[in-house]
């Protein structure tokens, strides 16, 4: 399935994958850098209704978020590590099997350790505004 938005309608965009995916929790999201992945798990967040101040987790590899439902979604960006190894010290795998949602960057990093049932959503640049985001 494909959806295309621009930037101005990412918003939209976030709540129409998050009806059509319900019963994922793991999302791994691919794109080149500066496809918009880290603006893409903002505008999911968002829509799940994370209040906190959401930013890239580049240097913390994980950032932990509350739902205003009082879920826990963590944002989890992979691209500062080099293997499966590095990612499981860094406690990667544990939130991906946690049953909470995880929106993770870069998962080619560490492709072993990701749930079966993990949605994989490709984001590619159209234009400067535009987004193709495939899964």
């Amino acid at each position: 399935m494909e959806v295309i938005f621009t930037l101005k309608d990412i918003s939209e965009a976030a709540e129409k994958i998050l009806a059509l995916t319900e019963k994922y929790k793991v999302f791994a999201l691919y794109g080149e850098m500066g496809a918009g992945k880290t603006t893409f798990a903002h505008a999911i967040c968002e829509a799940m209704g994370v209040t906190d101040h959401i930013s890239s987790p580049t240097f913390s590899i994980i950032n932990q978020y509350t739902t205003a439902d009082e879920q826990s979604i963590f944002h989890i960006d992979l691209y500062r590590l080099k293997d499966e190894i590095e990612a499981i010290n860094a406690g990667v795998e544990d939130c991906l099997f946690s049953g909470s949602i995880c929106l993770v960057e870069w998962p080619e990093r560490a492709p072993a350790i990701f749930p079966e049932n993990t949605l994989h959503l490709h984001i590619s640049v159209l234009n400067n505004d535009t987004r193709k985001l495939s899964f």
